[in-house]
């Protein structure tokens, strides 16, 4: 699944985008958990690195957090993992991470509008492309504070600190993950699932100040590949409670 971080600022949007090769017509449907992720195959979107569905139990831990260890080669970036807010989401995080999808892979697109300011990571192509040939649905979030940039009311304030996952519409959440940096205004449409430890918070800072690679077409990008290259050298959990 393309999981390159595209901003629309005039529809207050970030999402992630579909790139893959269509599926053959004869193709047997793909292969869908039974539990109540429904986590489900994407044939025509396979995986960056091999890896299964994640399990899928009758009865979803919801409850409890988990703390998640992530040194990167600009520091760490502690994770607290909310089951709370999104059970499946968590229960897909940490399945990647148990099989060391995310371990090495490089955080490949930082925005720096006033209004969105994130690190977005998760894809081991680090293209933007990459995911885990999988998807699963949303869990959106529904306590975000209005955005008070936005008379309309439609948007909601991603606080600096949160975490939560990229998508390509409803229901397409995959591997790819970002993290604020800055308060943002965005539709509810993204699954917040954890926050960012203080250090954590004090490494995007770095990245943000390091500031956005610039291209011939655009010199001072605001939305781009990090100067700074930020690999996140492991995922593993740390703590349960």
């Amino acid at each position: 699944m393309k999981k390159t971080l595209v901003t629309a600022l005039a529809a207050g949007a970030l999402f992630v985008a579909g790139n893959g090769v269509a599926a053959a017509a004869d193709a047997p449907p793909p292969k869908t958990t039974h539990g109540p992720c429904q986590y489900t195959e994407t044939p025509d979107e396979p995986p960056a690195r091999p890896v299964p569905l994640p399990p899928d139990p009758r009865h979803t831990p919801s409850h409890g957090k988990v703390d998640v260890a992530v040194p990167t080669s600009q520091g760490a970036l502690p994770l607290r993992l909310d089951r709370t807010k999104a059970p499946c989401t968590v229960q897909s995080f940490l399945h990647l991470a148990r099989h060391r999808f995310y371990d090495h892979t490089v955080c490949h697109r930082l925005t720096a509008y006033p209004t969105l300011k994130v690190l977005q990571c998760g894809d081991p192509t680090a293209t933007g492309e990459g995911g885990p040939g999988y998807k699963y649905k949303d869990e959106l979030p529904v306590d975000l504070p209005p955005a008070p940039t936005d008379p309309t009311g439609a948007r909601r304030v991603y606080a600096r600190g949160l975490l939560a996952m990229a998508n390509a519409g409803p229901d397409t959440n995959g591997s790819q993950f970002f993290v604020v940096y800055g308060d943002s205004a965005l539709r509810p449409n993204y699954t917040v699932f954890g926050t960012v430890g203080a250090e954590g918070l004090r490494t995007l800072d770095k990245v943000a100040a390091g500031g956005i690679q610039p291209t011939a077409e655009d010199p001072a990008p605001v939305d781009g590949t990090p100067v700074l290259r930020t690999e996140l050298l492991r995922v593993r959990p740390d703590c349960w409670f």
